[in-house]
């Protein structure tokens, strides 16, 4: 390829991954029977993990609400995840412990 081309092809490059927006991730940490934080609020398109860092309860993540079966728990050190694609509030609470509640809200991407 001559060298015009492989520049004219690397800025097209960078200017197409220059309007992408990179999808984030967001932690919460479950500890002491809590969310924390309990609320967080997203794009849509980013990942919420919620890593367990108790010492010795187990947990899950359920969105009752939506009408989903309870997941499976998990264990200290371990963690559970999921991306959030659409727009809303989302409501969840740990099956096990129903006085663990939070809440993802999801907006449009900028």
């Amino acid at each position: 390829m001559h060298r015009s081309k492989v520049w004219l092809f690397i800025a097209a490059s960078l200017l197409c991954s220059a309007g992408q927006v990179q999808a984030k991730d967001v932690i919460v940490e479950i500890y002491k029977k809590k969310f924390i934080p309990s609320e967080v609020t997203i794009e849509a398109g980013d990942r919420v993990i919620w890593k367990n860092i108790e010492k010795r309860q187990y947990h899950n993540v359920w969105f009752k609400g939506s009408g989903e079966e309870e997941p499976d728990y998990f264990f200290p050190d371990e963690s559970y995840e999921r991306k959030f694609d659409q727009l809303g509030d989302f409501a969840y609470e740990c099956g096990p412990h129903p006085k663990m509640k939070g809440k993802v809200i999801v907006k449009k991407a900028e």
